[in-house]
């Protein structure tokens, strides 16, 4: 097969690993194609924006907020800042161990989007530059690799016809593994060898304040094992709504249970700790929430192939972890 000199490159997947790899191929002087099989950008780090008979609503169901430790990503973090689409959290934290409440003593600063948690993945989206594009509700099923370069085949759409010099996966480890397994084994072998937990969140709506000794509570017992006041944090607006996150063991137990099950179990778990019942509730399961142990390859990159896969499975987890792994891919796609 001839040698395929690098031109277009697909990114699948528009998170936060996504948009950071694709941001920085930007830069570079790459056109960049950015495919994701939802309506928009934000992967984990998302927004559930609705209105029921209660009215209109929303509440962060994915990642709750982030940390910023590496230089680089705190410098990406004081541009969200500067955009507003980022503001530290200055919230009230406990810790329930299932008798005794304790508050961290550890300083941590923790930032969230405003005014929801998808902004600094929109705010990328919209300025990944002149020679980016990105298309939505598009389900990468299948890569080929010809001698004009890659081509995708999507469940929607079939086989496209623009061929890439290079594919860039930034997707979780258990949907990158059937992908890479007819085209790159190694890079399938490693996907596989990802334990990715799931995880039940669930959304409740208030009509008035609920006033809680802490904003965001660890729960190290029972299914529960984070809740949140989401009106706490900066720039939210309207109803009051909290966030129920099960745990990842009790999640994974309960993966296939209906969304009515889920919901009564946590927001009884939720009045156990003094919480009011609410107006209404909404379940979402999450099939891949987080890795556990997560890789800390950083990223990977078949040069021959010229294919990769980045994502926060690859980099200790997390927010930070993903979009260090984007710019990670980014740099070895382009050396130098």
């Amino acid at each position: 097969m001839n040698t395929i000199v690098p031109h277009t490159i697909a990114v699948v997947g528009a998170g936060m690993a996504g948009l950071s790899c694709a941001h920085a191929l930007a830069q570079a002087g790459h056109a960049v194609h950015v495919f994701d099989k939802s309506r928009g950008p934000s992967g984990r780090m998302s927004t559930r924006c609705a209105e029921d008979a209660h009215g209109p609503w929303q509440c962060d169901h994915g990642a709750q907020y982030f940390t910023a430790r590496d230089p680089a990503f705190r410098a990406e973090v004081a541009r969200w800042q500067q955009a507003g689409v980022a503001a530290l959290w200055d919230a009230r934290l406990a810790s329930f161990d299932g008798s005794t409440w304790t508050t961290p003593t550890t300083p941590v600063e923790r930032f969230v989007g405003t005014p929801r948690m998808t902004s600094p993945a929109a705010w990328q989206a919209q300025n990944l530059g002149v020679g980016a594009q990105a298309q939505w509700q598009t389900t990468v099923q299948r890569l080929d690799r010809t001698e004009a370069g890659w081509a995708i085949t999507s469940a929607e759409h079939g086989l496209h016809s623009q061929r890439y010099g290079a594919v860039l996966l930034a997707v979780p480890a258990p949907q990158a593994a059937p992908l890479l397994a007819p085209v790159a084994p190694a890079g399938a072998a490693l996907a596989a060898s990802a334990r990715m937990r799931g995880s039940w969140a669930v959304m409740l709506r208030y009509a008035a304040p609920v006033h809680m000794a802490w904003d965001g509570a660890f729960i190290n017992t029972g299914p529960l094992r984070w809740v949140a006041r989401d009106s706490s944090k900066p720039g939210r607006t309207g109803a009051e709504t909290w966030l129920l996150h099960a745990s990842p063991e009790w999640s994974d137990a309960h993966i296939e249970d209906s969304a009515e099950s889920v919901t009564a179990v946590l927001v009884a778990a939720f009045a156990a700790l003094g919480g009011p019942a609410p107006l209404a509730a909404t379940a979402h399961r999450w099939r891949y929430a987080d890795t556990e142990p997560a890789l800390t390859l950083g990223s990977w990159w078949d040069a021959p192939l010229r294919l990769g896969v980045c994502g926060d499975w690859l980099h200790g987890g997390k927010v930070e972890g993903a979009w260090l792994s984007g710019r990670a891919l980014a740099a070895q796609v382009v050396p130098g």
